[in-house]
Order: C-alpha cells, then sequence, then structure tokens
C-alpha cells in the first residue's frame, strides 16, 4: 500500500513552470481538498527571503484562485531553499527538512535533472518516496534507457511520475468513457469500419520565447513524440480490465510497442514544415528564424505530420497520421475518426456528402458525429448533419490532476519506463531522415493552414 505523501518539494521552484503552473495548480487542487494537508518546501538556484518567497506563493495560488483551510496552512508553515541542486549533501538537507514521506518534482531542464538524479544516487530516499519528471525523457531511445537507469537506482518504477500533463485525468477518462461505456463504439472500433484517424493540435501561438527549449526540439519531439503517440495509445489500447495504473499503462504499451512509421518510410510517411513572416489573427508573426534565440543551423521544424500504422489485427492496414504546429491559421485541437464507405447506397437516394466522421475535441473536451441523413426538402436527397455534446469538465487544471495523482502515489497517468523508451524508438527513423535531409523543410507563411500542397486532415 503507498504511503501518505506529507512533503512536497519542489526543486527548481524559482522557475516559471513552477510559477506559472505547478503552484497555481496546488492552490486549486488543496481548495477543492480542505483536509488535504502538504508540507511545501521550494528550493533553487534563486534567492529568495522568506517575504520574498511567501509572496511569489500567494501570487501562484490566486492564479489558481487558491483559498481554505488547507490552502493557508501551505503558506503558513512553507520554506524556500537556495541549494546546489546538484550537491549530496545540499539535497541530504533539503530530504531531512520534510515531514514524512516526500514527493520531490524536478521541475527543471531535462539536463539538470538528470544530474540531480545522479547526485540522489548518493541520498537516502525514505521509502515510499514519488519522483516526478518533465518531458522529454532523455533525448533518444538511448537517452531514455540511461535515464530509467538513473531512476531505477532512486525508487521502484511505481514510484516514478514521468509527467505528461497534455492528456490528464479528465481527457483519459473521456476517451476511456467513450469507448468502453457505449456497445455502439467498441464493435466497430477496428479496421473492419474505421478507414483512418486523423490526431491533430495546431495552435496560432509562434515561439513565445521559447526558443531555448524548442529549437532544440521542433514540433516532432515537442508534441509527437511525447504527446500525440500517448493519445494514439489511449485511442487503440484495448479494453483494459480497469483503470488501475497497471492495466492501463500494460494496455498503452502493447499498442505502443506495435507501432511504427507507415510503410517504414520517412520520405512517403513524413512532413516537415517552418513558419516564415505572416500575420496571425491580425497579429504580425516574424519568420521563425528571425525570432530571438533560434539558430538556422539547427533545421528546427515548425510543423510535423507523420503517418503510423499499428501492426495488429485490430488495427492492420489504418493509417494514424499525428500533425502538430506553430503560427497556424487556426487553432485546432481535434482527433477525427473516419469510417468506411457504406458498400452500397441504395438506389434513388442522392446526394451522398461523404463518410461517417467522429470528432473528439479537446481542451474543452467536447464530441460530434458527422452523419448523413435525409435533409429538409427532397426526402431523397442526403445532407450533412452534426450531432454534438460535451464531455464533463475536468475538477482540476491539468497539473491539478498531475499533483493530484503524485500526492496520492498514483502513476495511472504517467508515462511508464518502457512506454519511454517506445516513443523515441517509433520516431527514430524520422528523426534520422530530417537530419539527413532526406525529407523537405517546406515553408508555410504564419497565419495560414501549413504548405500549400499539404491536404487537410480529418
Amino acid at each position: 500500500m503507498t504511503k501518505p505523501i506529507s512533503t512536497l518539494l519542489i526543486l527548481g521552484a524559482g522557475g516559471d513552470l513552477a510559477a506559472r503552473l505547478l503552484l497555481p495548480a496546488l492552490g486549486q487542487l488543496l481548495t477543492a481538498h480542505p483536509d488535504r494537508r502538504v508540507q511545501l518546501i521550494g528550493a533553487g538556484r534563486e534567492e529568495f527571503s522568506p517575504a520574498e518567497w511567501l509572496a511569489r506563493l500567494t501570487t501562484s495560488f490566486a492564479l489558481g484562485e487558491g483559498a481554505g483551510a488547507a490552502v493557508e496552512n501551505v503558506l503558513e508553515t512553507t520554506e524556500y531553499h537556495t541549494s546546489d541542486l546538484a550537491d549530496p549533501a545540499e539535497l541530504e538537507r533539503l530530504i531531512a527538512l520534510c515531514s514524512g514521506v516526500p514527493a520531490i518534482y524536478f521541475a527543471l531542464p531535462p539536463a539538470i535533472a538528470a544530474g540531480v538524479c545522479d547526485a540522489l544516487a548518493d541520498v537516502a530516499l525514505p521509502d515510499g518516496t514519488q519522483l516526478a519528471l518533465e518531458k522529454p525523457f532523455g533525448v533518444d531511445e538511448q537517452g531514455a534507457i540511461a535515464l530509467n537507469a538513473r531512476l531505477a537506482r532512486l525508487v521502484p518504477e511505481d514510484q516514478i511520475h514521468r509527467v505528461d500533463h497534455f492528456l490528464g485525468r479528465s481527457t483519459v477518462l473521456n476517451l476511456v468513457g467513450l469507448r468502453f461505456a457505449n456497445r455502439i463504439f467498441e464493435p466497430l472500433w477496428s479496421n473492419i469500419h474505421i478507414e483512418r484517424v486523423d490526431v491533430v493540435y495546431d495552435e496560432q501561438l509562434g515561439l513565445e520565447g521559447r526558443a531555448g527549449y524548442y529549437d532544440r526540439a521542433g514540433a516532432m519531439v515537442d508534441m509527437i513524440q511525447s504527446h500525440l503517440l500517448q493519445v494514439l495509445a489511449v485511442l487503440a489500447m484495448e479494453p483494459p480490465s480497469s483503470l488501475d495504473a497497471a492495466d492501463l499503462r500494460d494496455a498503452k504499451g502493447i499498442v505502443l510497442r506495435a507501432t511504427r512509421l507507415r510503410g517504414g518510410s520517412p520520405t512517403r510517411s513524413s512532413r516537415r514544415g517552418r513558419y516564415t513572416a505572416g500575420t496571425v489573427d491580425g497579429k504580425s508573426v516574424p519568420a521563425y528564424l528571425d525570432e530571438k534565440g533560434v539558430l538556422a543551423a539547427n533545421d528546427t521544424e515548425t510543423l510535423a505530420e507523420v503517418t503510423f500504422e499499428i501492426d495488429n489485427w485490430r488495427w492492420a492496414g489504418v493509417p494514424f497520421t499525428l500533425r502538430s504546429g506553430k503560427a497556424l491559421a487556426e487553432r485546432r485541437r481535434e482527433i477525427a475518426i473516419t469510417f468506411k464507405p457504406v458498400p452500397h447506397l441504395p438506389v434513388g437516394l442522392s446526394g451522398l456528402p461523404g463518410p461517417t466522421v467522429l470528432r473528439i475535441f479537446l481542451g474543452p473536451d467536447e464530441m460530434a458525429i458527422d452523419l448523413n441523413l435525409n435533409g429538409p426538402g427532397d426526402p431523397h436527397t442526403l445532407d450533412r448533419v452534426r450531432l454534438a455534446a460535451s464531455f464533463g469538465p475536468g475538477q482540476l487544471l491539468a497539473y491539478g490532476e498531475v499533483l493530484e495523482g503524485v500526492l496520492d502515489g498514483d502513476p495511472a497517468l504517467s508515462v511508464r519506463a518502457d512506454t519511454a523508451v517506445q516513443c523515441w524508438r517509433i520516431v527514430a527513423p524520422i528523426l534520422a531522415a530530417w537530419r539527413a535531409g532526406k525529407v523537405p523543410l517546406e515553408d508555410y507563411p504564419a497565419g495560414t493552414d501549413g504548405p500549400a500542397e499539404w491536404k487537410k486532415l480529418g
């Protein structure tokens, strides 16, 4: 049985991730669970006086509308320590300050987090200690294997939370509920009836000052290798017997082990683009190469589109296309499941607009089904009709759901070690081909749908 977590130790608490996402989410979580008591300790290279730390915390809690007894308890008991996080002695001192069992959150860049893991190998961690890390989990397949080995020396796998805030608890449960609580869908959920699956995550935002990370990652690593492959796994997995961590993560892992680049050809099954100067929603956007901190030599893509296939009985032959990009014409966060055309339309009916499409929208979570129905006027003519519904909104922000899982010792939504490795394995041939220049980097003006020759998905 998981020991209750008494302390949240945030390493890198002085950074933007903590101030903008983690701490507001913690305030919201504590507001929703006023009986929860957690000691909060922040640590990092930044220097804050007790008053400055308290002010920073108060501001962040306000962003998450944090209030109530649990929030007040944190404000009264919190501490911040300026620390060299690569020094085992410093880390040992921080662990000693924790009451009970701690959860250690690495709000740090990946390279620094790896160094902290090495330093923690010389520190005795309390039984039950939970570790939470941000993506990317390594920089390639071998890097993920090495990071997993570092972590395995510290705590068991079920106490490691590789955070993917993109696919939060409410979204996962919405997808699971839609698939497995409705008999109408699951019998159709295979290559017998489904023509293709498209997962699109287009953003209107440009670089937004993230060159330090994004220019080394690009759209492929930032979104497809991490977030969108996790969406694919939930969409395509076999029915789990429960929502326990082992069952859910086993089901996802099986799918990802069967996932391959379609046809094994990066030149036929992947495309990449990069935005030039343009206008997005009335705002001028400079060319990516003119953004501060960008290095032309990195050849970074801001739009990626890849088609995968899943080598199993259920999905053989069905293309799964994942796409994500920046500075595009519209914000589009959608899963489009296109069903095969009807085998025969009765003679006398006309105007068949197209196949049935189930659309699942992310953030806010909604769904729609595009159907062909007899329209008004001539009943022999079919029209397109959309039936729509909204999923129940989650009670917490995405990072609130993440922290709830960490503090409860529940890794169900975190990325398991083998899955982290598989995600790098899946994209490795694409990244190698792109680095070798075998797939052209096509330009598209900011504020458009991408390169003019690309066909719209979904």
